[in-house]
């Protein structure tokens, strides 16, 4: 059935495909499909006339098929499939398979295919293709892999909006109107029940109304909302005007005007049209005149339609295609009006302060109302809250309170810079989850996990560990801390801030990625003292030698009862283990493990000048399986420089551990300075936690004396690791040179890493030449 959920996890095998009677277009070749999908590879979607088996393959498919594939070629591309022959191969689309689940959509409409990002189908397209045979018989959607299981939820069949034409304004009898309004409730059921907050509940609804109209011979009372009237239309109502008398008027026409404006619908019998018309050109609702116009028209045109007696559905056709009962999507309003009234307090009725901050806003309780439950209820509960002007919220950040009231009246999250967005999501969420606002809610889940970075977590694991409706995003944090645990645990003491809970899953995890047990061990200490300062194992033991556990870890000594046996002290060296004899009478024999962690780095240390221990010299032993091949004629490694290769600027050179006499990188303007640099890229599925490094000069007297070690995890964001300046080491041709990499970026895990010359060389022909023949790095590889 089109729009149900498939709320069970479902794991597809290699080379296997799912396939469900209920996973079906409602008409033939046309419809949508929107899902969840966890990958380390390819993502593969299939529509076909009929279903397919457990163990189908679209690869020895003879029948008529789609076939799109998210993330082909190790998740570098996108791929478009007709009966096997491949018509689409497109890179950098912004689609790829991830660690966490991500929401994608893919609708076909008559050899139309889009493709989209994000948990509202229809919005983000971020591809489309048009078939110029379409096959129009496609109607059953297989979710499938390639070489690795895939993970599917919350898989949702769509009906697809009819274009917008006149001949769709009419024919629609009673039977029709109801199965569309069905496909309209399997739509709606998408937002997690929120729709029961819609702008259709106030329709003709006395609660926030502040204008009524007074209609037909009977002078029947009609309440309405200026603030939604004025939005839709051109017509403009004043502050003091309550009362709207319309004698020559029946209800069944103001209704149908109403109707339209608060749920982007309405249905008619054809006498109406004209008096609908008329109406909506009184109150100038241009797109409801427009509407009648040409339903009118199709009528005078088709005398068999007038005869007919079927109603007539007029609908407006907004910028969104996705219908929803949420305000503002798809309904006749000007968001732009909306954020005018919000920013000039015009038809307001309630103004918000925050402790501490005074005024924030002049809102409108229908606007709240229509987002959030809890301000629904305290302003329709008949309380005195109801009837009250002003609310006055206390520990909120009014930065983000007006970020919120912004979505409230765009249905837009938008933040003006990086440092505004880094500050207010985490508030922003707290926000969305204490007035139950689940649209902003899923924006900002979505927009934390885009933004977030090692650097982050830490505090916004603290902070998301008290929302439980953000278990994903608490499990994202717990995975990403896990995974960079050394540099969390270093840069900072944020972590220390953590409940015991949360730290134990962090110690728990399975992704846990350490340098040594020592590291586990110092956390866990600082995290019991909750210092203020990071300190390692020898300080702790010097404050032991005149003090005791319990006082030393105050009432965080319990926690070590529970926290220390997560160490694996067999693994230590037995030196340090000496060290820890005060405390191990907390120790007892079966809490010691000997398992090496899963995801151990490989350490390769720093010996001398131009050994064999780097991360380069092991990549050309393919990782110590055979003898030394140069890494990038084996393609282990890629290098690149700043000017383009020739007969000196040779990538393979510079890792070919022979002297070179000439050995550069010419420079190039970047950002407005000339910048010349060597990039090395060791491979997408590697990372090194760099802590050393060493350059060689080549035969030319260009000494370099400004210029940085930098990291990267994508190759275009760049982080320091050391920086140089004035730098005076190398001062003689053919000179080695190595240097540490100190402080928690020793810690970072990075797949690509450049020296970047930053100033000029002691050369006074060439000063922007970087003149290197030789390059390596070491630290703990993955």
């Amino acid at each position: 059935m089109g729009g149900k959920k498939q709320k069970k996890f479902l794991t597809v095998a290699p080379f296997e495909c799912a396939w469900r009677e209920e996973l079906k277009f409602r008409e033939a070749g046309r419809g949508c499909v929107a899902f969840e999908a966890f990958a380390l590879n390819d993502v593969t979607i299939i529509f076909r006339e009929q279903m397919g088996s457990q163990y189908y393959h679209y690869k020895i498919d003879n029948n008529p098929n789609y076939t799109i594939i998210l993330g082909s070629n190790r998740n570098r591309r996108l791929k478009i499939e007709v009966d096997g022959k491949t018509v689409v191969d497109v890179a950098g689309v912004g689609l790829c398979s991830s660690s966490a689940f991500q929401s994608y959509w893919i609708s076909i409409y008559d050899g139309l295919i889009s493709i989209g990002e994000g948990s509202h189908p229809f919005q983000n397209i971020v591809f489309q293709w048009l078939d110029s045979n379409p096959n129009r018989s496609v109607q059953y959607v297989g979710l499938s892999s390639w070489d690795r299981h895939v993970g599917y939820r919350n898989v949702n069949v769509l009906p697809l909006d009819r274009p917008n034409s006149a001949r769709n304004l009419v024919g629609y009898d009673e039977s029709e109107v109801g199965d569309e309004d069905d496909d309209e409730g399997d739509v709606d059921g998408l937002i997690d029940g929120y729709e029961e907050w819609g702008l259709a509940n106030f329709l003709e609804s006395w609660d926030l109304s502040d204008i009524v109209f007074v209609v037909g011979i009977e002078e029947k009372a009609v309440p309405a909302h200026k603030l939604i009237l004025e939005a839709s239309c051109s017509f403009s109502f004043s502050s003091d005007e309550n009362v709207i008398r319309l004698p020559s008027v029946t209800h069944s026409v103001l209704h149908a005007v109403l109707q339209y404006i608060y749920t982007g619908r309405t249905q008619i019998v054809e006498s109406q049209l004209v008096l609908v018309r008329n109406l909506s050109l009184k109150f100038q609702i241009p797109s409801l005149v427009k509407q009648c116009e040409e339903a009118i028209e199709c009528f005078k045109t088709n005398k068999k339609l007038f005869d007919s007696g079927k109603n007539v559905e007029l609908q407006h056709f907004g910028s969104h295609a996705f219908r929803c009962n949420i305000f503002p999507c798809e309904l006749p309003v000007d968001v732009m009006k909306l954020m005018s009234f919000l920013s000039t307090g015009k038809h307001s009725d309630v103004d918000i302060y925050v402790d501490g901050h005074g005024l924030v806003a002049r809102s409108h309780k229908l606007i709240l109302s229509l987002w959030s439950s809890p301000f629904a209820k305290m302003f329709t509960n008949g309380m005195i809250e109801s009837r009250s002007s002003d609310v006055c919220l206390g520990d909120v950040s009014a930065e983000a309170l007006s970020s919120l009231l912004q979505f409230m009246y765009s249905g837009k999250l938008e933040m003006k810079n990086e440092i505004e967005m880094d500050s207010l999501f985490v508030q922003l969420l707290l926000l969305a989850d204490q007035f139950g606002v689940a649209p902003l809610h899923r924006e900002c889940c979505k927009a934390i996990l885009e933004c977030m970075s090692e650097d982050s977590v830490c505090a916004n694991l603290q902070v998301i560990s008290s929302i439980p409706s953000c278990k994903m995003l608490e499990e994202t944090c717990e995975r990403i801390f896990s995974m960079h645990f050394d540099y969390c645990t270093t840069a900072s003491t944020d972590f220390v801030y953590l409940d015991e809970a949360t730290f134990k899953k962090v110690l728990e995890h399975p992704h846990l990625t350490v340098t040594s047990e020592e590291r586990i061990l110092d956390a866990i200490l600082v995290w019991c003292m909750q210092a203020n300062e990071l300190c390692g194992w020898e300080y702790i033991d010097e404050l032991l030698k005149s003090s005791t556990p319990q006082l030393l870890f105050h009432e965080k000594f319990s926690s070590i009862n529970i926290l220390l046996p997560l160490v694996r002290f067999p693994l230590m060296p037995s030196i340090l283990l000496e060290k820890v004899s005060p405390l191990e009478y907390m120790l007892s024999p079966c809490s010691m493990r000997f398992q090496h962690r899963r995801s151990s780095f490989k350490e390769l240390q720093y010996i001398c000048d131009g050994d064999k221990n780097g991360v380069i010299y092991f990549s050309g032993t393919s990782y110590g399986v055979h003898q030394w091949m140069n890494p990038v004629v084996s393609k282990k490694i890629t290098v690149t420089a700043s000017s383009p290769i020739s007969r000196y600027t040779d990538p393979k050179a510079l890792v070919s551990r022979t002297y070179q006499a000439t050995s550069f990188a010419g420079p190039k303007i970047e950002d407005g300075h000339y910048r010349a640099w060597w990039m090395v890229d060791i491979g997408q599925d590697h990372q090194l936690m760099c802590n050393y490094y060493t350059l060689r000069q080549d035969g030319s007297t260009a000494y370099p004396r400004a210029w940085s070690l930098q990291g990267s995890l994508d190759g275009e964001t760049w982080a320091n690791l050391r920086v140089h300046e004035n730098d005076g080491t190398i001062c003689r041709h053919g000179q080695f040179a190595s240097w540490p990499v100190n402080g928690p970026m020793a810690l970072r895990p990075f797949r690509f890493f450049r020296v970047l010359s930053t100033g000029p060389t002691t050369c006074d022909s060439n000063p922007w030449n970087f003149c290197i023949c030789f390059l390596e790095l070491y630290g703990f590889f993955h």
